[in-house]
């Protein structure tokens, strides 16, 4: 139960940047990350994702696994993230809450389409599979190969 990578995107529509660790601030998310400090939306600090989920949808499709296209923040491994909604839980030493699930929306489908599965397609794919919303509530830092444990 490890975290696999770790992305930020500066603005919305920009290219991921990937990173072997970043800062967060509790209340505020990832520094440097295009939502950090904003609060329009329940759990919008840090987004995860699974990897063995990108993986199939990836592996479907007969396509090269491309975790940055999920737009997701941090991409874990043997972590049922779903499991995580309304639980505190630790990455490294640093403490979220997981507020929600993080549906996939019409950006995630259109990012994600093929010729075969165009961007509603992907959405319905995807749905309850698409990651986690979850604030920030303590600061630190989260690196490549942390440790994602349950907070109790």
């Amino acid at each position: 139960m490890t975290v696999e990578r770790i992305f930020t995107r500066n603005a919305s529509g920009a290219g991921s940047t990937e990173h072997t660790s970043v800062q967060v601030t509790a209340g505020a998310g990832i520094e440097g990350d295009r939502y950090f400090g904003r609060h329009e939306e329940p759990g919008q600090n840090v987004t995860f994702i699974e990897a063995e989920e990108l993986e199939s949808f990836f592996t479907e499709q007969d396509m090269p696994c491309d975790a940055s296209a999920s737009g997701r923040n941090i991409v874990t491994r043997g972590v049922r993230l779903n499991e995580l909604v309304g639980v505190e839980f630790l990455v490294g030493s640093v403490r979220f809450l997981g507020v929600e699930l993080c549906e996939p929306c019409l950006g995630l489908g259109k990012a994600l389409a093929t010729s075969t599965h165009p961007p509603a397609k992907v959405v319905k794919r995807l749905v309850h599979r698409a990651g986690l919303r979850a604030d920030a509530l303590s600061s630190g830092e989260v690196v490549v190969g942390a440790k994602v444990k349950s907070a109790a």
